[in-house]
């Protein structure tokens, strides 16, 4: 697997994907799958897999939602993860490797640019990885390629950022003792960037996809994968916009912020964890 040259529309994102973000998506691969689990489970039964299909997972990760969409299209069928992360997919072949799963193959590529074999798909799966495409509505329209006519999608994304207080929560917890960083231009890639449903259904309908359908799924997110601590140190030192903010602060501030990230989501523990709710949009489309 090489390292996709950083390079292209997708530059700062593949060296975000690559230089930044990889180490810790790695570090906390199990406890970010054991954490999104439900919200791909529901994307995927949208998708509606049957044995024997063929279906490109966009932004793949470490590679558990491509192992599970193997799993759903069975040994007839076929998942191609597809990433711009080379550590993410090492990550991801090392563990298909350990699982056994015959049926799977990794592509380190930008889906915006990628040349697709044309019609090689029946699905398009994505679980949180379609939002950080400069140029959404090129992205699509080139994954539309990618798709048989009458393919299917299916995409969950996550809703504005007011809606997901396990983001929110700490971050205005940070915000009390550290500046924050300007927030991100409308529809620029981030995680909260299909946020606006009207805007996504735009950019599948200029991609040439149809009968696009958005289900507002609530779910409580189990946070960090323990307690307390586990949850503090998970959103100030792994994933998120409270990490962003963090690692750009005055270092000498820290303790005053895991203090404040603290007592904030004290409230939130449960003896399952610290338990947060959350909001996501699952699409579906018809190429």
């Amino acid at each position: 697997m090489t390292t996709l040259d950083k390079t292209g529309p997708n530059a700062e994102q593949i060296k975000y994907w690559n230089e930044t973000a990889a180490p810790k998506w790695v570090e906390y691969q199990a406890v970010l799958d054991t954490q999104l689990e439900e919200l791909g489970r529901l994307a995927m039964e949208r998708a509606r897999l049957v044995p024997g299909e063929r279906v490109l997972d966009v932004g793949c990760g470490c590679g558990a939602t491509t192992r599970a969409l193997a799993a759903r299209v069975g040994a007839r069928g076929s998942a191609h993860g597809v990433d711009i992360s080379a550590p993410m997919l090492a990550r991801a072949a090392e563990l298909t490797r350990a699982a056994g799963v015959g049926n799977v193959r990794f592509t380190n590529a930008d889906a915006q640019t990628y040349a697709f074999e044309p019609g090689g798909a029946d699905v398009l799966f994505s679980r949180f990885g379609v939002m950080f495409f400069t140029d959404p509505p090129a992205a699509f329209t080139n994954l539309r390629r990618a798709l048989r006519s009458g393919g299917r999608v299916a995409f969950v994304c996550w809703q504005p950022l007011p809606e997901n207080p396990w983001l929110l929560v700490p971050l205005g917890a940070a915000a009390q003792h550290i500046p924050l960083p300007p927030p991100p231009a409308p529809g620029a890639p981030g995680p909260f960037a299909f946020g606006d449903r009207d805007r996504v259904r735009a950019i599948l309908t200029q991609a040439g996809f149809g009968d696009a359908a958005f289900e507002d799924v609530r779910v409580t997110l189990g946070v960090g994968g323990g307690g307390l601590e586990d949850a503090v140190r998970f959103l100030l030192e792994g994933v998120g916009p409270t990490t962003q903010a963090l690692r750009e602060a005055d270092p000498a501030l820290r303790p005053r912020v895991y203090a404040a990230v603290r007592e904030a989501l004290a409230p939130y523990e449960t003896p399952a964890g610290i338990r947060m709710p959350s909001a996501a949009w699952i699409v579906t489309a018809r190429a």
